[in-house]
């Protein structure tokens, strides 16, 4: 068996290997490409939401892996195939986290704690500009640091407290998620001119 380090050429998308995979996710054609791009598109978002900077390319690679191993699992596989293109999304993230280039710091010449200042002040503002219940779903949400996060009490009891569902409670805090490091982005941008 190859490494994960195999010649990517081997996981080249073939139409063979597409309609191979079409016809594991289901056996009408119509249904098996609407499930292949829901797949595709939840793949993105799960990369975009790990900060991922190429995360249609890790999705293409993710679904490429999974039709290279389709005839190992096609024949033992129980369940929606669809939560093994999630499982395998989680090993090419890892890769990705060990194999991602340093982030250059940009033109910014000032001090590391300057920046973090500016980038603190930038956070407030930007906190401000938001609504009331925006700014608490943010606070709740991503507030309680990385071992909150990892707690599912804390965020099935926000889900049940906004009478909305985990999955909803997701995608809002997402949206929300990005429309604040926008507005970050643009103040940074603006206060470094």
């Amino acid at each position: 068996m190859s490494s994960s380090g195999s010649n990517r050429a081997d996981r080249t998308l073939t139409s063979e290997g597409f309609d191979s995979l079409l016809e594991w996710l289901d056996p009408d054609r119509e249904r098996a490409g609407a499930k292949y791009e829901e797949i595709r598109r939840r793949l993105i978002k799960i990369f975009m939401g790990r900060a991922c900077s190429s995360a249609e390319d890790l999705a293409d690679e993710t679904i490429n892996r999974v039709i290279s191993k389709l005839s190992e699992i096609k024949s033992d596989f129980r369940g929606e195939p669809a939560r093994y293109f999630y499982g395998l999304a989680n090993k090419v993230h890892l890769e990705y986290l060990r194999k991602r280039p340093l982030q250059p710091s940009g033109t910014w010449d000032a001090p590391a704690s300057a920046r973090v200042e500016l980038e603190f002040q930038c956070l407030e503002q930007c906190l401000g500009t938001l609504p009331e219940s925006e700014r608490q779903l943010l606070l709740l949400y991503y507030g309680g640091g990385k071992r909150a996060q990892r707690t599912p009490d804390v965020r099935n009891e926000l889900a049940t407290k906004l009478g909305i569902s985990l999955a909803a409670l997701r995608i809002r805090a997402f949206r929300s998620k990005v429309h604040l490091q926008k507005c970050i982005q643009r103040c940074l941008e603006a206060k470094e001119l």
